[in-house]
C-alpha cells in the first residue's frame, strides 16, 4: 500500500501493543510526525528487548528465523549479534551509560564469548567467512562508543581475546568499495588500544576511498557507478564517527574531518530532497532490506554539526523515514525486522543477506547518541523540502535529475548516470540501478521475467520474443537545467541479455550475466518538470553497416497494489491507475518509428509493496536509424495537462527536441 501525505495505518499493524507502549504524540513540537526523542528510545529498545529470545546459550549470536545467507547461519549468528550491538551502543552511549532493561551485561557476555576460541559458538573467523570482516567493524565501532561502560570493564584476558579476534580481520582481502572504511575503523580501534594495526595500510585505504568521491558531496560505492544509499549511510557515516574517534588523530582525522563535513553539507542538500511527504525515501539501489538506515546521514549532519538544514527539518526527515517503514510493517509481530521492505519479503535480499542483516537499519538511530536536550531534538520539526513546494535538482555526480510535486508528495528521480557498471559494459540492467525512473511510490519488478526483459521505465528495441534490449554500460551525455526544466542524456549501446546460460549468480545488485546479443544504439534525452517527462530516443547509425527497422518499446512508472490496475487506452496513449497513483504514456511527435500500439504488462508476486505490479507500454513498430521516438511520461495523482514537442533535425544530422509546457515555456535539448 502506498500512503499520501496523511499517516493512516495505526501502528498496531506493524507492532503487538501488548510488547510495545508509544509515549503520546507531540504535534506541538513535532507537527509533521508527532514523534519525539522518546518514541525513537521505544523503538529502539523494542527491537532490542525482541531479539533476547533469539540469543544463543552463550550470547555470541542472534539466530533469526528466516533464510540462511550465502555466507552460512554462524556468519549469520555474528551478524545479528554484530549489527544490534551497533543499536545497543547508540542507545547506552546516548543515555550516558544509563542501562534499565540490562542490556549491557548480555551484550558483554557475547562479546566475551564470541571472541573465546574455545567456545563452540565462537564467532566465525574472516579466513573462515569473509563477512566478518563487515561485522567487526560495527563490533569496533560499538566498542568506540560504549568505551567507559564496557571496554573499560573487561579484564586483560577478555579484552586480548577482543583484540586477537579483531586483529585477524584487517589482514585479508577487502572489496574495493565501502568495505575499506570498515578496515580503517577496526584499525583505528585497536591502535586506540595499544593492538596491533598498520599504519600504511589506513593511509592506502584512506587515499583509495577518495577515488570514490564524484564531488557535490556524492560519493560513488566503489569503482562503478554504484549511486545508492551507501553513500550515506556508509560513505558519510563512517568518515565522521572515525575522525571524531579515539586515535584517529595520528592518520590526519585533524586535517580530513573538515573536508568530510562541508561534503556532507552538500550531500544533505540533495538527499532530503530525495524523501516523500508521507516520509519514504526514493527506492533505489541495493541493500532496501535496511529500511530505515536512510536516516543516518540526516542524524550525522546534527551528530556533525555539518548540516546547513535546520535541526527540525533533519529530525521531521529522519522521523518521517522511520515511522513511514514501521507503518508498512517493517516490524513483525514478534518485534523482529523482517527480510523485505514493507513487511516480509525475501527475494527482496541480495544472496549475502541472511535473517540478521535487516538490522543494519540501527544506523538509522544514530541520532540517539544526541542527549535530549540537543536542537535536533528541542527544535521545531519543519517541512521536507517536499513540503515546501516544488523540488527540481540536478544531481550531476550521479546523472540524476530530481523531481518533486507538493501536490502529491511524490518524488521521483530521471537516471542517466547509474548503473552499478563502468562505460561499455554489456550485463543485464539492474533493476535497482538500470532504469530511467525511480520514484517514492514505485518499485520495479524484481522476480520473474523483468532479470532479462526489463519491463518499466525503459526504452529498447524489441526481439522476435518480444524481449526489450539493456541499457547498461551506457555513455553518459549532458545534464543540467535550463531554468524552465532539466534535462540529461545518455546513450546506450543496447543488447539484449539471456542470463540463463550462466545458471544462478551471486547477487550482489549488479545486472546479470549471460550470452549478450547485439541491438542498436539508443540515444535518448530526458527533459523534466513536475510530474512529467519527455522522452524521446533517436536510433544512431553504426559506422560501416546498414540496419534494417525494429520495434522500439518505451515504458512508463511501475504501479503496484493488491488490485488490478484501471486501464486507460487511446490512439498512441495509454493510462494506469492503482491506489490512487496515475502512471501514463503519451506518444509525441517525432520522426519515422511506424505504427504505435499501447498496451499494458501485468506482472503478479514481482514487488515487496504489493501482489499486481502494472506498467504502460507504447510499442513503435518499425524504427530506422536516425529516426526518433518520443513520448510523454507522468507519475502523479490525478490527470494533468500533457507537454508538447517537436523534433527538429539540423543541417549536420543532429536531433533538437523542443519541448513546450502548458504554460508555455520552451526547453531544448540535443538528442544524443
Amino acid at each position: 500500500m502506498v500512503l499520501g501525505k496523511a499517516y493512516t495505518l495505526s501502528l498496531v499493524t506493524a507492532f503487538d501493543p501488548a510488547r510495545l507502549t508509544l509515549p503520546p504524540e507531540d504535534r506541538a513540537l513535532s507537527p509533521h510526525t508527532g514523534w519525539t526523542r522518546a518514541h525513537w528510545a521505544a523503538v529502539a529498545d523494542h527491537l532490542l528487548l525482541s531479539l533476547r529470545p533469539f540469543f544463543t546459550s552463550t550470547r555470541s549470536q542472534v539466530r533469526l528465523p528466516g533464510p540462511v545467507s550465502s555466507s552460512g547461519a554462524d556468519s549469520d549468528g555474528l551478524e545479528g549479534f554484530a549489527r544490534s550491538f551497533l543499536l545497543f551502543a547508540f542507545r547506552l552511549a546516548g543515555e550516558r551509560g544509563a542501562d534499565p532493561h540490562g542490556f549491557l551485561d548480555g551484550y558483554r557476555d557475547g562479546l566475551v564469548a564470541g571472541t573465546d576460541p574455545r567456545n563452540p559458538e565462537r564467532w566465525v573467523l574472516p579466513a573462515e567467512q569473509a563477512q566478518a570482516e563487515v561485522e567487526a567493524a560495527s563490533i569496533a565501532l560499538g566498542l568506540q562508543l560504549t568505551r567507559p561502560w564496557l571496554w573499560d570493564s573487561l579484564d586483560d584476558e577478555a579484552r586480548q581475546r577482543v583484540v586477537d579476534w579483531l586483529a585477524l580481520n584487517p589482514v585479508g582481502w577487502y572489496p574495493d568499495n565501502n568495505w575499506l572504511w570498515f578496515r580503517i575503523t577496526v584499525e583505528t580501534f585497536l591502535a586506540s588500544v595499544g593492538g596491533p594495526h598498520d599504519p600504511a595500510r589506513i593511509a592506502a585505504d584512506l587515499a583509495r576511498i577518495e577515488d570514490y568521491y564524484q564531488g557535490d558531496g556524492w560519493w560513488a560505492d566503489g569503482a562503478l557507478r554504484n549511486y545508492d544509499y551507501y553513500c550515506g549511510w556508509a560513505m558519510h557515516l563512517y568518515p565522521l564517527l572515525w575522525a571524531g574517534s579515539e586515535g584517529s588523530t595520528a592518520f590526519g582525522s585533524a586535517s580530513l574531518a573538515p573536508v568530510f563535513r562541508a561534503r556532507l553539507a552538500d550531500f544533505l542538500d540533495d538527499f532530503t530532497a530525495l524523501i516523500g511527504a508521507d516520509g519514504m525515501p526514493v527506492l533505489q539501489g541495493r541493500s532496501l532490506i535496511y529500511r530505515f538506515a536512510t536516516a543516518a546521514p540526516l542524524w550525522m549532519g546534527a551528530l556533525s554539526g555539518a548540516s546547513r538544514q535546520s535541526p527540525g527539518l533533519l529530525r521531521r526527515a529522519a522521523s518521517g523515514e522511520l515511522r513511514a517503514f514501521l507503518e508498512r510493517g517493517a516490524v513483525d509481530a514478534r518485534g523482529l525486522l523482517t527480510m523485505g521492505l514493507y513487511g516480509e519479503w525475501p527475494a527482496m535480499a541480495q544472496t549475502y543477506s541472511g535473517a540478521g542483516s535487516p538490522y543494519w537499519a540501527s544506523k538509522g538511530f544514530l541520532g540517539l547518541l544526541l542527549p535530549a536536550d540537543h536542537p535536533v531534538w528541542t527544535a521545531v520539526e519543519e517541512p521536507l523540502p517536499i513540503e515546501q513546494g516544488d523540488v527540481r535538482r540536478v544531481i550531476r555526480p550521479a546523472g540524476w535529475l530530481v523531481s518533486g510535486t507538493a501536490a502529491d508528495g511524490i518524488v521521483r528521480v530521471i537516471n542517466h548516470g547509474s548503473d552499478h557498471a563502468l562505460e561499455g559494459d554489456r550485463t543485464g540492467d539492474s533493476a535497482l540501478y538500470g532504469r530511467f525512473g525511480y520514484s517514492s511510490v514505485t518499485l520495479p519488478p524484481l522476480t520473474g521475467d523483468a532479470i532479462d526483459d526489463p519491463a518499466d521505465s525503459m526504452v529498447g528495441a524489441v526481439d522476435a520474443a518480444g524481449r526489450s534490449t539493456h541499457r547498461t554500460g551506457f555513455a553518459r551525455g549532458a545534464i543540467g537545467d535550463d531554468g524552465g526544466a532539466a534535462y540529461a542524456v545518455s546513450v546506450a549501446d543496447a543488447h539484449w541479455v539471456d542470463s540463463s546460460v550462466d545458471g544462478p549468480a551471486y547477487d550482489h545488485g549488479a545486472g546479470r550475466t549471460g550470452r549478450v546479443t547485439d541491438g542498436p544504439l539508443l540515444a535518448t534525452a530526458s527533459v523534466v518538470r513536475g510530474s512529467w517527462e519527455v522522452r524521446a530516443t533517436r536510433r544512431l547509425p553504426r559506422v560501416g553497416t546498414v540496419a534494417d527497422p525494429l520495434p522500439v518499446r518505451v515504458s512508463g512508472w511501475p504501479l503496484t497494489d493488491d488490485a488490478e490496475a484501471v486501464t486507460e487506452t487511446g490512439h498512441g496513449m495509454v493510462a494506469i491507475q492503482a491506489d490512487g497513483l496515475r502512471s501514463e504514456l503519451r506518444a509525441l511527435p517525432g520522426i519515422g518509428g511506424g505504427e504505435i500500439a499501447a498496451s499494458v504488462r501485468t506482472e503478479t508476486g514481482v514487488s515487496p509493496i504489493g501482489r499486481i505490479t502494472a506498467i504502460p507500454r507504447l510499442e513503435f513498430a518499425e524504427v530506422a536509424e536516425g529516426d526518433v521516438v518520443v513520448a510523454a511520461v507522468r507519475l502523479g495523482r490525478g490527470a494533468e495537462e500533457a507537454p508538447s514537442s517537436r523534433v527538429v533535425v539540423t543541417r549536420d544530422d543532429v536531433a533538437i527536441l523542443q519541448v513546450t509546457w502548458p504554460d508555455g515555456a520552451l526547453s531544448t535539448v540535443r538528442i544524443g
